[in-house]
């Protein structure tokens, strides 16, 4: 129950993400701003935390020992995460990319079979693949309904166009980010504690943010003041507070299946926290009618996960 609690917590936070970003676009900035000021504002905030562990020298090591792999499911895990949920806000509400980024939840339990137990044999080789907890999934299916509802809000107010440009870069988002963080908890370990991994996993996937920078100052030009503003408020909020809150609790039970897709299905509060701001803070409506039983839906199904992980 302590991770569930603490994914819910880190789910508000996350919320923070959706509701800046449509803020961002809606003042005229642009998306490459939004998702590489984030990362790179980042940095600094975590090279303090870890350096005053004094476990600095330990990541680095870790890094230069498997450095293409820190390289390349940084870059999935982050990269692929966090630059098509920018892109989408360009073209869609909050509430929207909120609800269809609830896809990870399934994604995370699909993702299963890609990863070993960490139990292994004589010779040290991985002894089994873990299986899709098929009860997790059936509830975390359950919570996708909720959400389905939550799109009636407003998607006939959309074009056809607008809304695969807003649901095709999240669903590749919500199928990188679980992706990234479990193959970096497998290849960590117990070697790294979580704040080490989100500030060697942000350093490694810096070569992306960079070359997005670069693009966006040869494009668009430098950001504002109230862009940089706002990517430094999500690089707090979100980048360094919900990373690190939702690493912990995912750390804390990477060992069951079950419990890890339950705390990944606490993401879905997102949902509701997004709505909440945007009616607070963007002048949207208040939920009705199927939206706001989609909404009950959602907390519906995070309370069944939290049972289900209680039980396990």
């Amino acid at each position: 129950m302590k991770a569930i609690a603490i994914g819910i917590l880190a789910s508000l936070f996350f919320a923070s993400t959706f509701v800046l970003n449509r803020a961002m676009d809606l003042s005229g900035g642009n998306w490459i701003w939004s998702a590489s000021l984030r990362y790179l504002f980042m940095v600094p905030f975590l090279a303090v935390i870890v350096a005053s562990r004094h476990k600095t020298t330990q990541l680095f090591a870790e890094m230069k020992a498997r450095p293409l792999e820190w390289l390349g499911w940084s870059t999935i895990g982050f990269g692929l995460f966090y630059a098509p949920l920018c892109f989408a806000a360009a073209y869609g509400p909050a509430w929207l990319i909120a609800a269809t980024w609830q896809i990870t939840i399934v994604a995370g339990s699909l993702l299963v079979p890609l990863f070993y137990d960490e139990v292994t044999t004589v010779s040290g080789s991985p002894k089994k693949r873990h299986k899709i907890p098929g009860k997790e999934l059936a509830t975390s299916a359950f919570i996708l309904v909720g959400v389905g509802l939550v799109q009636l809000r407003g998607t006939g107010s959309l074009e056809l166009s607008e809304l695969i440009m807003v649901v095709a870069p999240v669903v590749v988002a919500a199928f990188a980010y679980p992706l990234g963080n479990r193959k970096m908890m497998s290849i960590c370990k117990d070697r790294l504690d979580v704040y080490q991994r989100v500030l060697g996993m942000t350093l490694a996937s810096m070569p992306f943010w960079l070359m997005l920078s670069f693009y966006g100052l040869a494009t668009t030009g430098l950001p504002s003041t109230e862009q940089t503003f706002q990517s430094f408020l999500v690089a707090v909020c979100s980048g360094v507070i919900a990373t690190v809150l939702f690493f912990y609790a995912t750390d804390c039970v990477r060992n069951s299946p079950r419990q890890l897709a339950a705390v990944e299905a606490t993401q879905a509060g997102e949902v509701v926290f997004t709505v909440a701001g945007e009616v607070l803070f963007l002048a949207g409506t208040i939920p009705s009618g199927w939206s706001l039983l989609g909404i009950v839906v959602i907390v519906f199904g995070m309370i069944a996960h939290s049972m289900s992980a209680k039980k396990a």
